[in-house]
C-alpha cells in the first residue's frame, strides 16, 4: 500500500505545464511542519514536491498561490532521470489523487482564483427579508 497524506502551505506559486500529448500537469512544493522542535526550540519543516494531473492540476494552478494551505492525499513516487552532466538523479514526490484547498495564509475564507472575480449573487429563493431580528438562545428549540 502506498498512501501519503500531508497538510501544509505552498512554498511558491504552482507551475502548470502540458505534456507533449496535451495533458495538463501542475507541480508545487508543500512545506509541512514537523511535530517536534529542534535543539534550539525551533520548528523544522519538510518541503515535499507534489504533482497533480489533468483538470485537478488546472484547478490547483488557478486557485492556489504561495502560502495557500492545502491537504494532499496521494502516492509517493520515486523516479530517476539523467542530468545534463550525465549523472543519474532521483526525484521523490507525491502524485496527488486529492487536493483540498483549505485556505490562504492570512485569510479565513476559501481560496479565490488569482484573478479577482465578482461575488455571485444569491438566487431569489435565498434572498432574505430585511425584517430579521436576533433570537434569544432560550427561544431556540434545541
Amino acid at each position: 500500500m502506498n498512501k501519503a497524506i500531508i497538510v501544509g502551505n505552498l512554498t511558491r506559486d504552482p507551475e502548470l505545464r502540458a505534456t507533449g500529448s496535451g495533458i495538463s500537469v501542475c507541480s508545487f512544493t508543500v512545506a509541512v511542519n514537523r511535530r517536534f522542535k529542534d535543539q534550539n526550540g525551533e520548528t523544522q519543516a519538510d518541503f515535499i514536491p507534489v504533482v497533480v494531473w489533468r483538470q485537478q492540476g488546472e484547478n490547483c494552478a488557478k486557485y492556489l498561490s504561495k502560502g495557500s494551505k492545502v491537504a494532499v492525499c496521494g502516492a509517493i513516487q520515486v523516479r530517476s532521470y539523467d542530468a545534463q552532466d550525465g549523472s543519474k538523479r532521483y526525484a521523490t514526490e507525491i502524485v496527488a489523487d486529492e487536493v483540498q484547498f483549505l485556505n490562504s495564509r492570512g485569510e479565513g475564507a476559501a481560496p479565490q482564483p488569482r484573478q479577482e472575480r465578482p461575488a455571485p449573487k444569491a438566487p431569489a429563493s435565498m434572498q432574505f427579508d430585511d425584517d430579521l431580528h436576533p433570537v434569544e438562545d432560550d427561544d431556540l428549540p434545541f
